[in-house]
């Protein structure tokens, strides 16, 4: 994995020079851009690791910040703060917490700065070896709370909605999709039938998750062929079982 981070910054200042030479001593490459939507978007697949440095910026740009936040939970983006006390308090009440990686004061230490880049590039390159899920749901608690579940085992992605799902998945293949049966707009059901019609996406695996238990309606889910389902009164230990056995089964298979 090449070593290459985001830097978002107003300007290159000195100390904005100071770091980018000094991470690229350290064998980082640096692919700076202005907090700017359209600048972001056309950087975004460079890296997962996003530097925000927000001297004197942070108050002119919250249409900049709703699109970072969307950009970090869709794309599970690592993102550290630097800034002052202030900046970085308007950055904690733009986005949730558990999207910050990192926060780091001006005056900014270089050192400390590529020590945690350091540990974070080491559990990239861990994460990077752990078989990728995605996570289809319109409800955004349920969402988080299954993340939360199979964060240390699994890479995990999530979106809330079938179509954010499609455009996802024509960028990216997960190794499992764990997609909700019951949304609005477009179904569990129509994304599925959609995946299956594309040859990028036919092969990807399906488990649906669905919160009906009668008979009626798990015949109905198994009835379009999925590679499982999942309750959704599922408990943390029972998922990581399911999904657990699931993976090894294709494995054996194979």
């Amino acid at each position: 994995m090449d070593k290459e981070v985001i830097l978002i910054s107003n300007d290159i200042t000195f100390m904005v020079n100071a770091m980018i030479m000094n991470l690229e001593k350290n064998d980082y490459g640096v692919c700076h851009v202005k907090p700017e939507i359209r600048f972001l978007d056309e950087v975004k697949d460079r890296s997962d690791v996003v530097i925000f440095y927000l001297e004197n910026i942070v108050d002119e740009i919250p249409e900049f910040l709703v699109y970072l936040k969307d950009l970090c939970t869709e794309k599970d983006k690592i993102l550290l703060l630097i800034g002052n006390k202030t900046e970085i308090s308007v950055i904690e009440n733009a986005m949730p917490s558990e999207l910050i990686e990192a926060k780091m004061e001006r005056p900014l230490d270089i050192k400390k700065l590529i020590e945690v880049l350091d540990g974070i590039w080491e559990q990239s390159e861990s994460n990077a070896r752990k078989k990728n899920i995605l996570i289809v749901d319109d409800d955004i608690t349920y969402l988080k709370t299954v993340k939360s579940w199979l964060d240390d085992k699994y890479r995990v992605s999530i979106v809330n909605s079938g179509m954010q799902a499609i455009t996802y998945m024509a960028k990216s293949q997960p190794d499992l999709v764990l997609l909700d049966y019951m949304m609005p707009v477009t179904s569990g059901p129509q994304v599925l039938k959609m995946m299956r019609s594309e040859t990028l996406t036919s092969s990807i695996p399906v488990i649906f998750l669905t919160g009906k238990s009668d008979r009626e309606s798990i015949m109905s889910v198994m009835y379009l062929k999925p590679d499982g389902y999942l309750l959704k009164t599922t408990t943390k230990e029972e998922m990581l079982v399911n999904i657990e056995n699931f993976f090894g089964t294709r494995k054996y298979k194979a």
